[in-house]
C-alpha cells in the first residue's frame, strides 16, 4: 500500500474526506495509476503517531478525493530520537546516508562540516543541497511508511553540533582508535526509550585528534564499531541498525 504526507488542511468534511492535489495526484494518479476503490495511508505532518487509511472516492482532471475508512497508531517510530550528525562526504554519497538513514528510523540528520571534509558548502549551495536532501528523505519515509519526515538540518560546524547536542541524554561517536566492543555494547544496552541520542560519524578522512578531544570534553563516548575501518556511510547505517535493534527488541 501506498503511504503519503500530507497536511491537515486538506480534510474536509469534518475530517471524513482528503483531497489530493499537485505533485501527489500526479504522483498517484498518472505514475501510479490509482483508481477509485484503491486504498492509500496517509502521516498528517502536524501528528507524529497516527496512520490514516483512505479509499479513492473520486478522480478528476485536477484532485483526488479519499474517503476514511479508519485511523491506528502507527507504532512504526523508535521510542528515542536519533540524531545523525553526518560529516560531509564526497559526491552524492550524502543521498544515500539520508535515503537509508531515514529507512532506519533516524529523527534528524544534520550535516556537518569537520575538519577533513573535502565538500565545502556556502550559503547558496547549502540551500540548493537541502532542499534535494529533504525531498530524498520525504521519498525515503514514504517508501518505509514513517509517521512523519525527518528533518535535514542546515549544515553546522563541528563546534556548532557539539553545541546543539550538549543537553541530550546519549552522546557517541564512533572513532577508528577506539578499543572495546564490551564498552560499544553496554552504551548501546544503556539506551532507554524517550531519550534523545547523538551519533557523530566523521567525513572520509576521519575525525581529527581535536575533534575527538573537543568531542570527549563536552560528555561524548568514544567507541568502536569493530576491527575493521568502515566507509562513512557504512558506519552510520551500522550505528543505525544497531540502536534500531536494540530499541525494539
Amino acid at each position: 500500500m501506498y503511504h503519503f504526507f500530507a497536511e491537515s488542511s486538506q480534510l474536509i468534511d469534518d475530517g471524513k474526506r482528503i483531497i489530493i492535489t499537485d505533485s501527489d495526484y500526479n504522483h498517484m494518479v498518472n505514475v501510479l495509476r490509482m483508481k477509485p476503490g484503491e486504498e492509500f495511508s496517509v502521516s498528517f505532518r502536524e501528528e507524529e503517531d497516527k496512520e490514516y487509511r483512505f479509499g479513492i472516492e473520486s478522480v478528476t482532471d485536477t484532485e483526488l478525493v479519499g474517503e476514511l475508512r479508519f485511523v491506528k497508531e502507527s507504532g512504526v517510530e523508535l521510542p528515542a530520537k536519533i540524531y545523525l550528525f553526518q560529516g560531509l562526504p564526497k559526491a552524492d554519497k550524502m543521498e544515500l546516508i539520508i535515503q537509508k538513514a531515514v529507512e532506519l528510523g533516524v529523527y534528524q540528520v544534520i550535516p556537518v562540516s569537520m575538519k577533513r571534509s573535502v565538500v565545502k558548502l556556502d550559503e547558496k549551495r547549502a540551500a540548493n543541497k537541502i532542499k534535494r536532501w529533504q525531498a530524498i528523505a520525504e521519498a525515503a519515509a514514504k517508501q518505509s511508511k514513517r509517521a512523519f519526515v525527518p528533518e535535514i538540518g542546515t549544515p553546522m560546524s563541528f563546534k556548532e553540533a557539539i553545541n546543539f547536542c550538549l543537553d541530550m541524554e546519549v552522546k557517541l561517536l564512533p572513532y577508528e582508535q577506539a578499543e572495546g566492543m564490551t564498552k560499544t555494547r553496554e552504551l548501546i544496552e544503556a539506551v532507554r526509550p524517550g531519550q534523545s541520542i547523538a551519533v557523530f560519524i566523521g567525513p572520509e578522512g576521519g575525525f581529527a585528534d581535536e575533534e575527538v578531544s573537543f568531542a570527549m570534553e563536552a560528555g561524548f563516548n568514544s567507541i568502536t564499531m569493530g576491527k575493521r575501518i568502515l566507509r562513512t556511510e557504512t558506519a552510520g547505517f551500522t550505528m543505525l541498525a544497531w540502536l534500531m535493534y536494540h530499541l525494539e527488541a
